[in-house]
C-alpha cells in the first residue's frame, strides 16, 4: 500500500527537488569525465600530414583520447584543473534537471487526467511528455550552459569567473542572445533526455513489473540501460551543440557557427563523419554513471521526501487530536466551574 501511494503524495516540488539532488550529487562524482568529453568533443582532429609547427603555433593542446586528456590536464593544471567550470556545471545541471522533473511531474498528471486512465502512457506518449518538459527545462536553463561550456573549453590563462565569462558571451557578437546560443540544438536535444526517461519507465515495466518502489541497484542499472541508449542515438547532436556554445575553432577564424548542421558540416569535412561521435567513450561512460547515480539517489530522496511527509502528517494529527481532546475536557469541565 505505501508502494501505491507514491506517486500520490509526492508533487512536482517534490519530485523536482529529488531529482536535482540526485543529478547534483552524481555529477559532483564524475566531473572530470565530463571536462574531459567536452574537451575532446570541441578540438578538431588534426590529420597525419598537419604541419606541427601549425599546431605549435595555434598554442592548442591535442588529446588522444580520455586518458590522454586525463593525464595531460593534471600535468599541466593539477587536480584543480579537472574541476574547472564545475560550479557553473552543477548549477546548470541541478537547475536544468530541476526544471526537466518538474515540467515532466505536471505535463505527466495533465496527461493521465486527460486520458481520465491510471493506464500507463504509450512509450510514444512518454516521449512527446518528456520532449515538452525538456522543450520548457531549456528556455529557463541554457545561458547557465553557454557560459559552463565556455569555461571548460578555456585554457587556464584564459578561463574566468562564470559572471565574467558571461559578460564575454554578451559582449561578443551575438549579444544578450549569445547566452541562448545553441537553443535551437538543444530543442532539438530534449530527445535526450525524452528517450532516457521514456525508455526508464518502458525498461522499469518489462524488467521490474509492478514495481513502484525500485530498490537501489534496480534503479542504477535502469537509469544506466536507459542513457546509453539515448546517448548512442543522440551524440552527434550532442557534438554540434557543443561546438555551438565553445569558442569557434582556429580554422574560422573566429567566426562563430550559426546553427547546429554547420557545426556537423564543419565537421564531416573536416574531420570524417566519424567524428560525429567523437568524445562518445567518456560521454558513455559518464551518462552510464551518473543517469544510474542519479535515478538511484532520486528514488531514495523521493522515499525519504514521502516519509517526512507522512511523519508532518501523523505529528499533525496527533497534535489535532490533543487540541480535540483538551478542548472536550474543558467543555465538560465548564458546567463544574459555572456553579
Amino acid at each position: 500500500m505505501a508502494a501505491q501511494s507514491k506517486p500520490a503524495q509526492l508533487g512536482p516540488w517534490g519530485k523536482a527537488t529529488a531529482g536535482a539532488a540526485g543529478a547534483a550529487f552524481a555529477n559532483v562524482l564524475v566531473y572530470p569525465l565530463d571536462l574531459i568529453k567536452t574537451k575532446l568533443q570541441v578540438q578538431v582532429k588534426k590529420s597525419a600530414d598537419v604541419d606541427k609547427q601549425e599546431a605549435t603555433a595555434s598554442n592548442e593542446i591535442h588529446y588522444q583520447g580520455t586518458w590522454d586528456a586525463l593525464t595531460k590536464i593534471k600535468n599541466a593544471e593539477g587536480i584543480a584543473g579537472l574541476y574547472a567550470g564545475m560550479n557553473g556545471a552543477l548549477l546548470g545541471v541541478t537547475s536544468s534537471n530541476f526544471a526537466y522533473f518538474y515540467w515532466y511531474s505536471i505535463v505527466r498528471t495533465l496527461y493521465l487526467q486527460y486520458q481520465k486512465s491510471d493506464v500507463h502512457p504509450s512509450t510514444a506518449a512518454e516521449l512527446s511528455l518528456g520532449a515538452v518538459a525538456g522543450a520548457l527545462g531549456q528556455l529557463f536553463t541554457i545561458p547557465v550552459a553557454v557560459v559552463t561550456t565556455r569555461q571548460q573549453t578555456q585554457s587556464k590563462e584564459d578561463r574566468k569567473g562564470m559572471v565574467d565569462t558571461a559578460r564575454e558571451v554578451v559582449e561578443g557578437e551575438d549579444g544578450i542572445t549569445g547566452l541562448w546560443r545553441g537553443l535551437k540544438a538543444s530543442l532539438v536535444l530534449v530527445v535526450n533526455p525524452a528517450i532516457t526517461y521514456g525508455a526508464y519507465e518502458r525498461l522499469k515495466d518489462v524488467l521490474f513489473p509492478g514495481k513502484n518502489t525500485l530498490k537501489p541497484w534496480e534503479a542504477f542499472l535502469l537509469g544506466a540501460l536507459s542513457k546509453s541508449i539515448a546517448t548512442i542515438v543522440t551524440q552527434p547532436l550532442i557534438v554540434a551543440k557543443v561546438g555551438l556554445q565553445s569558442k569557434p575553432p582556429a580554422a574560422r577564424n573566429g567566426k562563430p557557427f550559426k546553427s547546429f548542421v554547420e557545426v556537423m558540416e564543419f565537421i564531416v569535412k573536416n574531420e570524417g563523419a566519424l567524428s560525429l561521435f567523437k568524445g562518445i567513450g567518456p560521454q558513455l561512460l559518464k551518462g552510464f554513471l551518473v543517469q544510474g547515480i542519479l535515478m538511484m539517489t532520486k528514488e531514495r530522496v523521493e522515499l525519504m521526501f514521502i516519509l517526512f511527509m507522512r511523519f508532518l502528517s501523523k505529528l499533525r494529527s496527533q497534535q489535532l487530536g490533543k487540541a480535540a481532546a483538551l478542548a472536550a475536557a474543558a467543555k465538560v469541565a465548564s458546567p463544574v466551574i459555572a456553579k
